[in-house]
């Protein structure tokens, strides 16, 4: 098996690159999925984690795996230079290169899968039929959903002990009452993001890395807010698809949390 094999089956089995394409173009994203570094060589294990950073090479190095799959691409934007001496960045793409580690990097097309980041996002937060904001031929980004009723500051431990995680902030009166939630993983509060979650009555909206401005406007409008890490929002789901996966690699696998960023 070489690192294509294990791109193809990535594609087939959660979604393929074609949906990130179908994202970037009819909502003007940019992305840079796919296979980011192939090192030619027959894959030994594959070390699944959310982001390619030097603890995640020396785990993959110390279980003998040569194939990293992150979630966030590898390499996002165009590289002018390789800083060996203080880019971290560098330093875990040049180790990658020196030990025969491929690394693949399924960005967007894993975020709005049918069941990817995002779906499951929502499942952990109690959702589970929803209106989806960013519909796409097949899946899509951004959801609103029923969830059993509760209360916030109830609803808020459940999203704790659900995403093992204290690390969220939380904007809102505590016996407010939840019926509908609005979640985006990742980085999705928008305008357009806002906009849906209250046209769809959402009482709570779910998301990371949000701007003070982002959230005085929901507030305003009467929903309250829960900001997670954007570890914590999209690592959750990138576990969920490995799992669900790992068994048809045919290849020694691996998850990897960075518990410090969760």
């Amino acid at each position: 098996m070489k690192v294509e094999d294990v791109f193809a089956l990535l594609e087939k089995e959660v979604a393929p690159v074609s949906l990130s394409d179908e994202f970037c173009g009819k909502y003007k994203m940019y992305d840079n999925s796919g296979v980011i570094i192939n090192c030619g060589n027959a894959v030994t294990g594959v070390l699944f984690t959310l982001d390619l950073t030097k603890k995640a090479v020396e785990k993959a190095k110390s279980l003998g795996f040569n194939v990293i799959a992150t979630h966030h691409p590898a390499i996002y934007g165009g590289i002018s230079k390789f800083d060996l001496t203080a880019d971290p960045q560098s330093q875990a793409l040049a180790e990658c290169i020196k030990n025969g580690i491929s690394v693949i990097s399924m960005h967007l097309n894993f975020d709005a899968a049918p069941q990817g980041i995002d779906y499951f996002l929502c499942r952990g937060l109690g959702g589970d039929k929803a209106e989806i904001a960013a519909p796409l031929s097949n899946g899509g980004y951004g959801r609103v959903y029923r969830v059993a009723p509760t209360t916030f500051k109830d609803f808020i431990q459940k999203v704790k002990n659900e995403f093992a995680t204290d690390r969220l902030i939380a904007y809102g009166e505590e016996n407010k009452k939840v019926n509908k939630v609005a979640s985006f993983c990742g980085a999705g509060c928008d305008d357009h993001n806002m906009n849906f979650a209250a046209n769809g009555q959402a009482d709570v909206f779910v998301s990371a890395d949000m701007k003070h401005h982002e959230i005085l406007a929901l507030t305003q409008r009467g929903i309250a807010v829960i900001v997670l890490t954007h570890y914590a929002s999209e690592n959750y789901g990138f576990q969920k698809i490995y799992l669900k996966i790992k068994d048809g690699l045919k290849v020694q696998s691996a998850y990897f949390t960075d518990n410090a960023l969760l």
